[in-house]
């Protein structure tokens, strides 16, 4: 297994909770969407942690290139968790409008940066770990 489609599947299972909060927000059911919600948030901040703590840190020292990419991705990180704060704010206070408006501009940017990943760095990471890469295929799933 490579970087890539490890940290591919775990965007798209990140993918899947979002999606079910919204269902449930759109059925009204405020308890399942909460709940969904509090998955994708987690499941979100744990990948960004993989990637901040692990990932970007050995790609780092392999390759010496410090900025770039994972500075960009970091950065990117931060405006993510912020619009998660406001997107938990807005259902805790049921303003669903806001919870979905956020979420717009979130999954847009979170889609944007996915591709990124996906595209670009993570076959990146790929090529500069190695064989070592199945080694922290194991570092990465032993975080959760």
């Amino acid at each position: 297994m490579s970087i890539l489609s490890f940290m591919r599947d775990d965007h798209r299972a990140c993918d899947h909770h979002y999606a079910e909060a919204e269902s449930a927000l759109l059925a009204k059911d405020a308890e399942k969407a909460r709940t969904a919600f509090e998955a994708f948030e987690r499941a979100t901040l744990h990948h960004f942690d993989m990637e901040e703590k692990e990932l970007f840190l050995a790609f780092e020292k392999r390759t010496g290139m410090m900025g770039g990419p994972t500075q960009m991705m970091r950065y990117e990180h931060q405006q993510l968790r912020s619009l998660l704060e406001s997107m938990r704010l807005a259902l805790a206070e049921n303003r669903v409008d806001d919870f979905f408006g956020i979420g717009e501009s979130m999954m847009i940017m979170l889609q944007q940066h996915n591709m990124k990943e996906e595209q670009m760095l993570y076959p990146m990471i790929d090529r500069s770990l190695g064989s070592d890469a199945e080694e922290m295929i194991v570092k990465l799933k032993e975080m959760a």
